[in-house]
């Protein structure tokens, strides 16, 4: 038998008017209020999608640059040799290597949130694979994480600024975190914006119709919030 929702958890919930589309400025607003634990709860965006996941013409797949960052420290680990790692290092990489990052991996070291490989490396970090894919950090093209080595600077930085890469679960909605409870109102808006432009961009072109079918707003511990489906697709970063 499930377990009964917290005081804490019921009274958010009564602040939240149920027959309600909220404008994105006040489901931010909302979702603050009703993050009301003790600790700096993180802030997510989810979207559900009219696609077919088992159809690969209906995935989404890109990345996000968080303009306010992620309210954490993001390590960045590194796969390049000669000048590719002498960039990495200048550009705040914490971990850098080749031959001996891979060989660290293998043994289980896995102290880092985004890989940035440089071509020449997919190769060998290829035999990485079952132990990146599983936590979602195999270097892909797609995700800006497999770039030439004159472009690693700004991958890093890009990286350390904080960015989130979206894509659908198995029953076709996006999650993305946006933020924490602590974050001005506006730093929350600047991250949704950027990750709704990447959502507009990226619509599979397979999709006929509406995409984004319910959005909302929630914190780790809070209710959802929904979001008014038209001012929320209109939201734009130009």
């Amino acid at each position: 038998m499930p377990g009964k929702h917290s005081k804490r958890f019921q009274t958010a919930v009564a602040e939240i008017d149920a027959d309600r589309k909220y404008e994105p400025a006040d489901a931010i607003e909302m979702v603050k209020k009703t993050a009301s634990t003790k600790f700096n709860e993180s802030i997510e965006i989810h979207l559900r999608t009219s696609a077919d996941p088992r159809h690969a013409d209906q995935q989404l797949r890109g990345v996000a640059t968080l303009p306010a960052g992620l309210g954490k420290t993001v390590r960045v680990a590194v796969f390049a040799a000669g000048e590719g790692a002498r960039l990495a290092s200048q550009a705040g990489a914490e971990e850098v290597g080749s031959d001996d990052l891979i060989a660290r991996v293998e043994g289980g070291f896995m102290d880092f949130d985004v890989a940035i490989a440089t071509p020449d490396m997919m190769g060998k970090i290829g035999k990485l694979g079952r132990i990146l894919g599983r936590k979602g950090l195999m270097p892909n093209p797609r995700t800006n994480t497999v770039v030439q080595e004159s472009d690693i600077g700004g991958a890093v930085e890009e990286a350390k600024k904080g960015r989130v890469e979206l894509r659908m679960d198995r029953t076709a909605i996006i999650h993305s975190l946006i933020g924490k409870a602590s974050f001005d109102s506006s730093q929350l808006m600047d991250n949704l914006t950027a990750i709704i432009d990447v959502v507009n961009e990226l619509r599979p072109a397979a999709i006929k119709g509406q995409f984004v079918k319910t959005p909302y707003l929630t914190s780790t511990m809070g209710p959802s919030v929904p979001l008014d489906l038209a001012s929320t697709l209109t939201l734009t970063g130009e």
